[in-house]
């Protein structure tokens, strides 16, 4: 199974922090976003990741590959968090392919071309971790191996939050679970958005999807969205959304990255107890 997980944005609503460091590389809990997204990858079957990166990016190769320089120390004084690193980037083939310019997520889908060949593969965004007993892209992976057809992950938001995603229209629920797509409406007001069923960032594409990109004309802010492209593609063979289950964690935004940050902190056994005492106290004396 291949995996694609572009992570080439400038994260520039984290300014200054990504000045220098890329988004996904941000810390959550112990260890940055992009690793959490790997490992969902890996837990779902993926052999093979090809990450697209941009400019001031070269953290995210750097993370997943040896150093001498830092090996002899942290295998004398950190060997267990070293090793469940090295064994986490010996588990799958690492790509990395540029995004040149900043031109929309459709784009550096489309970078993802050649590699990914005439192969189904999974997409999975580098800023977005997911909580589940089962991997979200696995519950993705395993309903496109029941339909054929490209699924996307979807799940229910708050009307004030409908703006901010793509947003599926319905066309039947096949199942408890799985809907058949008749629109998608990219970042629609609450009143006019045909459903509150957002597209939340995680998909099983078919190789079909990059001549639908090229066939998508550019935004506004010159962008080639991913939306807009299923949109195309709808029209020459079906597309299915999975609600999934599990709990998905944006970083799109400080907050949302400072939250991220607390729940995944306080879901860890040993820092549950000692994490809570701390907000306990802080509360108190706020």
């Amino acid at each position: 199974m291949k995996a694609v997980i572009p992570a080439a944005g400038l994260g520039s609503r984290f300014l200054p922090l990504t000045k220098e460091q890329p988004k996904e590389m941000l810390p959550v809990v112990d260890k940055p976003a992009i690793h959490w997204v790997v490992e969902e990858a890996i837990a779902s079957g993926a052999t093979d990741l090809l990450i697209i990166t941009g400019r001031e990016k070269r953290a995210v190769e750097d993370y997943f590959d040896g150093s001498i320089r830092w090996d002899h120390y942290l295998k004398a004084n950190h060997g267990n968090a070293l090793r469940q690193l090295e064994e986490l980037a010996s588990s799958a083939d690492f790509h990395f392919i540029r995004q040149r310019e900043p031109r929309g997520l459709g784009d550096a889908i489309l970078r993802a071309e050649k590699h990914v060949g005439d192969e189904p593969f999974l997409v999975l965004l580098g800023d977005t971790i997911h909580v589940a007993d089962v991997p979200v892209a696995k519950q993705l992976w395993d309903t496109f191996q029941r339909l054929g057809q490209p699924v996307i992950a979807v799940e229910h938001v708050r009307p004030e939050k409908i703006s901010d995603y793509g947003i599926v229209q319905e066309d039947g629920w096949i199942d408890d679970r799985t809907v058949r797509v008749r629109d998608l409406v990219e970042k629609p007001r609450p009143e006019e958005a045909p459903s509150d069923l957002a597209i939340s960032g995680s998909y099983v594409l078919t190789p079909a999807i990059f001549d639908a990109i090229r066939r998508t004309p550019e935004g506004k802010k010159g962008e080639v969205q991913l939306t807009d492209a299923l949109r195309i593609l709808l029209h020459d063979e079906p597309i299915y959304g999975y609600r999934f289950v599990g709990r998905r964690f944006d970083i799109g935004t400080k907050l949302d990255w400072f939250r991220a940050h607390v729940e995944l902190t306080l879901m860890r056994g040993e820092f549950r107890e000692p994490a809570r005492d701390f907000l306990r106290e802080l509360l108190r004396e706020g």
